[in-house]
């Protein structure tokens, strides 16, 4: 058996039941993914561009993320998927759930609810071990850089990043302690 995610109703809350990865989802049911965004002190963001063999968005650049599996919250989500694909551990201390937004799935029934977590953390780029199945790169930018690879169609679609500017508007106060 595959991956499971827990489903969740329209509420956000948990139905007992679970839904295994690559199947079909049906109307009515959600899971939980996570965007996972990391500044550092000179206000850079790290972006990851996925693998060529991804399904969605290969060769694209898009924030840190993923799905959480059954049994995981948000949080614990955002940590693991930055450590699988990156290599990093962040310090929960310096993050914070940015915004959340409800999306409906392009090629099934299903939703899925979308949380936006914000880290401030300086981190060396020689220190990462990308995963390389799923990231192929991984390089800090400027908000002013990141809009440049979208407008260039280098970045995930804009419909994936909704909250965009007021995440780089936010992030000129956010500071790392």
């Amino acid at each position: 058996m595959g991956e499971l995610w827990d489903i969740y109703d329209q509420c956000r809350s948990k139905t007992g039941r679970f839904h295994e990865r690559g199947k079909p989802m049906v109307k009515g049911d959600y899971h939980l993914i996570v965007q996972v965004w990391i500044v550092n002190s000179i206000k850079e963001f790290l972006i990851t561009k996925r693998s060529p063999s991804q399904s969605f968005w290969p060769n694209r650049w898009h924030a840190t993320g993923g799905c959480a599996v059954a049994g995981d919250d948000s949080l614990t989500t955002a940590l693991k998927e930055t450590q699988e694909k990156l290599g990093v551990s962040l310090n929960p201390q310096n993050g914070r759930l940015f915004t959340s937004y409800t999306k409906p799935h392009d090629k099934d029934d299903g939703s899925a609810f979308y949380d936006i977590w914000l880290f401030a953390q300086d981190i060396e780029l020689s220190d990462m071990v990308l995963q390389e199945e799923e990231i192929c790169d991984a390089k800090w930018a400027s908000p002013q850089e990141i809009r440049s690879i979208i407008e260039n169609g280098g970045f995930v679609p804009a419909s994936e990043c909704p909250y965009l500017d007021e995440l780089f508007a936010f992030c000129r106060e956010f500071t790392l302690d």
